[in-house]
């Protein structure tokens, strides 16, 4: 027998799973809807201590007056997770499968907040003398602060509406807290793809590339489920979500493969072979220097991310920034390379801080003309161009993008609203294109170039049709070589006689590699 113990999101409760629960039944499995503490029914009993350790025992005493199922499958809907997580880590010879339903993926000390998609929430939970103990009900038109609506019918939100109640603030303030390997047992992610939710392709994307701990979910224990749905899919399409939560109790669901190679993408050798060039460090900031004498410009080479703020070595050692900067200094130009705080969604304020501090310490460098500089983004530090493309100082001669991604990707909602780069007509660009981009993170390099042309920004396009995501690393051939000197060679020519290009398009070496079943990587 399949039991399963369902745990919805904020604001909702046990009732939001009605017609699901009674599927799953129907199917011959138990299904136990479960309230948590200060919502729905039990509304009544929030109270100033009802915190993210209150939800936890909810969810542990509802498995603890379970008789010892076959099967236990706890499933956490978007902040649910967090709770049910807590639980599990209690009860694990009780866990079957954790089932992440549009759930974000939280480890040891991570708050709700962080992973919230709406960022008047988390300004308020975070602002000085917070005035509420509870988070207010969205009015009826602001759900898809949220979460996509996509798929709830007008009857469906007026449910909503009608049976919500307001989230106690504290348990999206307080950290989870985990006593051990955090999936010890088989797990399953059900994503709603609908209206910009996070699909198969971005987690895939997110495992190859993006922080070491997401290569976790390579695991074969862990499955995912799409749906073409919305956030809350028990109240769009109860029958598909039903069909899903019974097919990853049964273990199924696509794997994902880690690439086989021994050492991570980011520290593979650069596709350049350069002699390193002298370096010095000056708080978070790496200088590599030319054989020049007098000041030089200088182009700083900011990393994408968010990466785990314990992942050692740091950007400013991998392979692929020091590669980049020693090259830049081959060429006459101080290469600088930024550690920078961008360890979660919510970071970007952050990390513009952190980079507005290095330009400040990279400007009064006496190795360093003051007047020249370039900035070059990389993968998810494109969002940080945002502030520089906004209002542009004089010093700043160029900005360049190596696969960047130029506007939140679905299931980044938690992006503060402030990082949306826009090209403007006056400063230059430099931006290569990988032709075998994953389509998420292409579609915003598209819709990007289709605004600076618009704009009418002076752009140089290294396009480099058969390079993916970190190909600089990643893909050695002669190809990548040309993409990366090629792009040297435009932020030079900015830099040393701060002329503004003309709209260029390097030329591709196979054309036909576009046409190969995937439209930018």
């Amino acid at each position: 027998m399949t039991v399963f113990v369902l745990v919805s999101g904020p604001f909702t409760g046990g009732w939001i799973w009605r017609e699901t629960a009674e599927l799953l039944r129907r199917a011959g499995a138990q299904a136990h809807p479960l309230t948590l503490t200060g919502l729905g029914e039990r509304r009544h009993l929030a109270g100033p201590g009802t915190d993210l350790e209150t939800h936890v025992e909810d969810v542990v005493q509802q498995i603890d007056h379970l008789d010892g199922p076959e099967l236990l499958v706890l499933v956490g809907h978007g902040y649910a997770i967090h709770p049910v997580l807590g639980a599990a880590d209690r009860r694990r010879e009780r866990i079957g499968r954790i089932v992440h339903l549009d759930a974000g993926l939280p480890r040891d000390g991570d708050t709700a907040l962080a992973l919230t998609p709406d960022h008047l929430t988390r300004e308020l939970l975070t602002a000085p003398g917070r005035p509420t103990a509870t988070v207010p009900v969205p009015e009826p038109d602001q759900w898809h602060r949220w979460g996509s609506t996509a798929g709830l019918t007008p009857e469906a939100l007026d449910l909503l509406d009608r049976y919500a109640a307001p989230q106690p603030a504290a348990t999206l303030l307080q950290p989870l807290r985990l006593g051990g390997d955090p999936a010890p047992w088989p797990t399953t992610g059900i994503l709603c793809t609908a209206g910009g939710g996070t699909d198969l392709a971005t987690v895939e994307t997110a495992v190859r590339f993006g922080p070491p701990h997401l290569r976790a979910l390579a695991d074969p224990r862990v499955g995912f489920l799409e749906l073409p749905t919305g956030h809350w899919p028990m109240l769009s399409d109860p029958q598909a979500l039903s069909a899903a939560l019974l097919r990853a109790a049964a273990d199924e669901g696509h794997r994902i493969t880690a690439a086989p190679d021994t050492a991570p993408p980011h520290l593979r050798p650069f596709v350049l072979d350069v002699p390193a060039r002298p370096r010095i460090r000056t708080g978070a900031l790496d200088l590599h220097l030319p054989e020049a004498d007098g000041p030089r410009p200088a182009v700083l080479l900011v990393h994408g991310g968010p990466l785990p703020a314990d992942a050692r070595p740091t950007p400013r050692d991998w392979p692929l920034y020091t590669g980049h900067a020693a090259h830049a200094a081959s060429l006459g130009l101080v290469g600088a390379v930024l550690d920078h705080c961008l360890h979660a969604l919510t970071d970007y304020p952050q990390a513009a801080d952190d980079l507005s501090a290095a330009l400040d310490t990279l400007r009064a460098d006496p190795r360093v003309d003051p007047d020249r500089i370039a900035l070059w983004f990389f993968s998810g530090g494109g969002l940080l161009a945002a502030d520089h493309l906004a209002a542009p100082p004089a010093w700043l001669r160029c900005v360049a993008f190596s696969y960047p991604v130029l506007a939140p990707l679905p299931g980044w909602a938690t992006v503060p609203p402030r990082f949306r780069p826009t090209p403007g007509p006056g400063l230059p660009l430099v931006l290569t294109r990988a032709g075998l981009e994953q389509p998420p993170i292409g579609a915003t390099v598209d819709a990007f170039l289709t605004a600076a042309r618009a704009a009418g920004t002076p752009l140089d396009l290294i396009d480099h049709p058969t390079g993916g995501h970190a190909f600089d690393v990643a893909d050695p051939t002669p190809a990548s070589r040309r993409a990366v000197t090629d792009a040297h060679a435009a932020v030079r020519r900015h830099l040393l006689t701060g002329a503004q290009a003309q709209v260029r398009s390097t030329p591709a070496p196979t054309p036909s590699a576009r046409t190969a079943g995937v439209r930018f990587r």
